[in-house]
Order: C-alpha cells, then structure tokens, then sequence
C-alpha cells in the first residue's frame, strides 16, 4: 500500500491533503517540527527543515511527497534540493511541490528558485502554483483585520481571483496519488475580486462592516519588517502584492478545472461554508501555515 509524506501537514493545504487522502483509504504520514496528536491512518513524524537528521525517517518508506516550503523564509531552494535528492535515494516516485502564481516573473523569486530546486533530482514533479488563498482572510494574517473591520493590503483597485485552499488540497491530493500527472498547474478562483468586494462579501458574512484599507506597498513591506516578518519574505510578499495593484494577476487560469474535471469554488460560496459571525471572545483565528 502506498503511503504519502505531507509536510506543513497542520498547515492550511497541508491539513486538507490528509483529510483527502485518508478518507480515500489511504495511509498518509504527517510531518512537522513538532509533531501532535494524529487521525487513524495518519502517522506523525518529526520534520524540521533544519535538521537534516529528521528528513530521511520521514521519507522512509514513503511513495510521494506532498513539499511546502517552510513559511516566512525564502532560503529554501537549497534545503528543497537537498530533500528532493534523498527523497530520490529513499525511492520516493514523485513530488508535488506548493508554490505560487505568478513566481515564474523573475529568476530571483524564492518560489521560482524551490521550482528549480525540486526538480534537481530528476524525480517527476507536479507544481501546483495558486493564487492568494481565500483562507488567508480567517486562518493568516488578514484575518485579524476581518476580526477588526479593516483589512490592511497595498492592492488598490486591483482584483485577485482567490483560491480555495479546499481546491488546492484536492489538486495536490490527486498529484500524489498519481491521477495527476507531472507539470505545473496555476490554479485560481472563477472570480476576480478587489480587496474592497472581497471585505464586503466578509462584512455580510460576519454581520459587522469590514472594508479594505490601501498603502503603498513600500510602506506594507516597512511596516510588515517592523512587526517582525523577515525582510526578505516581507519583499517578496510585497512583490506578489504589485501583481495585483497593478492589475497583473487578475486573470483567471484553468488549473483546478483541467486537473479535477470541475470549476474551482467562488468566494461567495466559501465565504458561505467558512465564515460566520462571531460568537464571542474566545473566537481566535488560526493562523497556522500552509
């Protein structure tokens, strides 16, 4: 039987591959840093990207792996090459790698780079490459300004077809088991929002105004390093920001239908699934990763 390595396995993809994988009968293994309580056919392991020693018992035995990129650096492409390579010697068969939309602009992006990197090993690849998911506005860092009524972003009038993590879960999940084949995948939503619709669509949901409030995005990157976010991968979100303020990411791509056989999810219908007015204090919103 095969079993499936899924790293960030608590993150918002990562999750949502498992519950897919498992509820198709199959046995999955669960890395991360620090690893916690699993589903029944979900095996926990420890993985820490910096910790070499924890990379080949994950990969033991595994037929595929699901790889993100750890969250908030942008120093991966090496340790993604070093893990694609022992993956090889490990006899994993293919690679599904989380990137972005949009990386492909510039040889610099560190996602550009992870692309490169995975496919070092000469180990089939499948890239899904999403736009910015719907679950960054209640499980990341907009989610405290939806809590607040003002959702901070340097986007302008410019529309994002945001994605459901659902939908990139369950392209990464058939890339895994093989009904997917190799190659890159840019995935979107069917609609194209400003940040504006996007609150308002947020703001019905949860009963209270929430509005979108613009800056330049010099002054988001500043403001995102002051709080802590490393430099690096405040730019390069900063970059990702300018393709949709200046109207570059609007389009919508096919991935999701071409890989599924079936339309991606409208924000209007998430919001619908996952939003909700709160119930009182203890509504905390998950930030976990990817």
């Amino acid at each position: 039987m095969s079993l499936f390595l899924v790293l960030g396995g608590t993150g918002k993809t990562g999750r949502r591959v498992l519950d897919l994988l498992t509820a198709q009968g199959h046995t999955a293994r669960a890395a991360a840093r620090t690893p916690g309580p699993a589903a029944d056919s979900v095996e926990p392991v420890r993985f820490d990207w910096d910790d070499p020693a924890t990379h080949d018992p994950a990969l033991a035995g595994a037929s595929a792996v699901y790889v993100v990129p750890p969250a908030l650096r942008t120093d991966h492409p090496p340790l993604i090459a070093d893990l694609a390579r022992r993956a090889a010697d490990a006899g994993v068969q293919r690679l599904v790698l989380l990137s972005a939309r949009g990386v492909d602009a510039g040889p610099d992006n560190p996602l550009r780079q992870a692309e490169a990197a995975v496919a070092t090993a000469g180990l089939p690849v499948t890239v899904v490459r999403p736009t910015w998911f719907m679950q960054n506005f209640t499980e990341s860092f907009f989610a405290p300004g939806v809590a607040d009524g003002a959702v901070v972003a340097p986007t302008g009038s410019g529309a994002e077809p945001f994605i459901d993590a659902a939908d990139i879960a369950a392209v990464a999940a058939a890339a895994l088991t093989g009904e997917v084949g190799p190659g890159a995948y840019d995935l979107s939503g069917p609609q194209a929002l400003t940040f504006a619709e996007a609150a308002a669509v947020l703001g019905g949901r949860t009963g209270r105004p929430v509005v979108h409030v613009d800056l330049p995005v010099e002054q988001w990157v500043a403001g995102a390093g002051a709080n802590g976010v490393p430099d690096g991968y405040a730019a390069m979100l900063g970059a990702l920001f300018g393709l949709i303020r200046d109207g570059s990411d609007a389009h919508l791509s096919d991935g999701v239908s071409r890989a599924l056989g079936r339309p991606p999810t409208s924000f209007a219908d998430w919001a619908a699934r996952e939003v909700h007015p709160p119930q009182g204090p203890g509504d905390v919103p998950d930030t976990r990763g990817e």
